[in-house]
């Protein structure tokens, strides 16, 4: 069916009302086509209701920063939600903008920086349930236990591809505008499942953006920035419209080039050379066996868990790829003083990290001080520290061994409290004391 405004917004203004909104909806915007497209009909449709029907249920608009979101894209989004936030507030709507991020523990650069997780590929995708799914499912987890239900909009259509039209299908309840969620408790509405990327530009081109006041503009000017300079917007169907480039994590090396980075920079974004320079070492480190991949160049023959097999980086590229990030991160707060690539909060997190593995041939700080001239203390070193330091120097003066063992105890016990990973503190107590007491283990024993 083709796709008629009218009749979406009048669906969109029932479902609204339906169930005298003891369920809030949660609207899932990252500030691409799609989810601009299904705000802007929520928001027209919300639009034409009464002062008293508008504010039925509670507009939740959620977006998902992985913390290290194309710095360019995480710009014009962050833009975008404060101006969403002023307009509804002004307007009287029932929106809230809320934001989800992964926790310092599962961050990206904690994992394959700290604890040497090789870089992403199809088989081993661990990064997507850490720094998406999770983010996203404790939010709609705590409003499902705050509401008792709630229904989650998404801007999925059935056009973008086959997998995206099967799992439509797959969740959807014949005769039915909801459609099931995994989580308990809650449902889906994809009011713009049925729109073909044509129609979703067109919409967008002739559209007046209501918190914007223009025609997404900006919107437009990133998607054909990002498609170098290849993105037509045109009516007929003989031209293809633009939205065939992607924009996601900067360092995604799931896909074999990152093309909307390369295209930006082809635009005059000269500083992403040093973010691409990263994303591209990082690729050429996935375990590719067909290719003749060396696994012992790049990655330890003892994984985490002490079991024989392809382990994390070897320390020495865990520290060269964080200079990489370091100097990265330069080029952009040079550019811009706002752009984060990593936090200090990821540096101490790592340091943390490497001081359970046992790396003490390479420090964060040294990194730091290589890359910007700047002293800077990854470790807690209070005067309250340095006193009980001084106080256990005393005691055990006679047992310096024994002193060095108490630190690392406590260290172990610090270090599970700062990463919100409390399991598995007993077997690092356990293995200190063996380490202790049996001095004579083997250099990949240590990690």
């Amino acid at each position: 069916m083709a796709f008629n405004k009218q009749y979406l917004i009048k669906e969109i203004q029932e479902q609204f009302l339906e169930d005298d909104g003891r369920r809030p909806w949660i609207v899932a915007f990252s500030g691409g086509k799609d989810s601009t497209t299904l705000l802007m009909l929520v928001w027209e449709a919300i639009s034409g209701l009464n002062e008293i029907e508008r504010k039925v249920r509670p507009i939740y608009v959620i977006c998902n920063n992985t913390l290290v979101e194309n710095p360019q894209v995480l710009k014009f989004v962050n833009a975008q939600l404060r101006i969403i936030q002023q307009r509804a507030t002004e307007q009287g709507f029932p929106i809230v903008v809320e934001h989800t991020t992964p926790r310092l523990d599962d961050s990206f650069w904690v994992n394959l920086i700290g604890r040497g997780y090789p870089a992403p590929n199809n088989i081993f995708r661990w990064c997507t349930e850490r720094l998406k799914i999770s983010p996203t499912t404790q939010y709609i987890k705590e409003k499902v236990a705050q509401y008792g239900e709630a229904i989650i909009l998404i801007g999925t259509r059935t056009d973008e591809s086959s997998s995206r039209s099967a799992s439509i299908r797959k969740h959807s309840i014949k005769g039915e505008r909801l459609s099931k969620h995994p989580l308990p408790n809650a449902m889906a509405y994809a009011p713009i499942k049925d729109m073909t990327t044509k129609e979703v530009w067109s919409f967008l081109e002739f559209t007046k953006n209501p918190w914007t006041g223009d025609k997404n503009n900006e919107l437009r000017t990133l998607y054909l920035n990002g498609s170098g300079g290849d993105c037509p917007i045109v009516m007929d169907v003989q031209t293809p419209s633009c939205g065939n480039s992607r924009f996601g994590c900067w360092v995604c090396t799931v896909v074999k080039r990152d093309r909307s980075m390369e295209a930006l920079i082809d635009n005059g974004e000269d500083w992403m050379v040093t973010l691409m320079q990263v994303r591209d070492f990082l690729y050429e480190t996935i375990d590719r066996s067909n290719e003749g991949y060396d696994a012992d160049k790049y990655r330890m023959p003892i994984r985490r868990n002490k079991a024989e097999g392809v382990g994390p980086y070897w320390p020495k590229y865990r520290y060269e790829i964080l200079v990489m990030v370091l100097k990265a991160q330069k080029a952009a707060t040079i550019q811009d003083p706002t752009n984060q690539l990593i936090s200090l909060q990821e540096l101490s997190a790592i340091q943390i990290v490497w001081n359970r593995d046992h790396i003490y041939e390479y420090s964060v700080g040294d990194a730091y001080r290589a890359v910007f001239g700047d002293t800077v203390e990854f470790e807690d070193r209070s005067l309250e520290v340095d006193n009980e330091r001084k106080l256990l120097r005393d005691i055990c003066n006679d047992n310096p061994n024994d002193e060095l063992l108490i630190q690392r105890l406590l260290s172990a016990q610090k270090n599970k409290g700062l990463l919100l990973r409390k399991h598995g503190l007993q077997n690092d107590i356990e293995n200190i004391l063996q380490e202790h007491v049996r001095p004579t283990f083997t250099k990949f024993e240590n990690y």
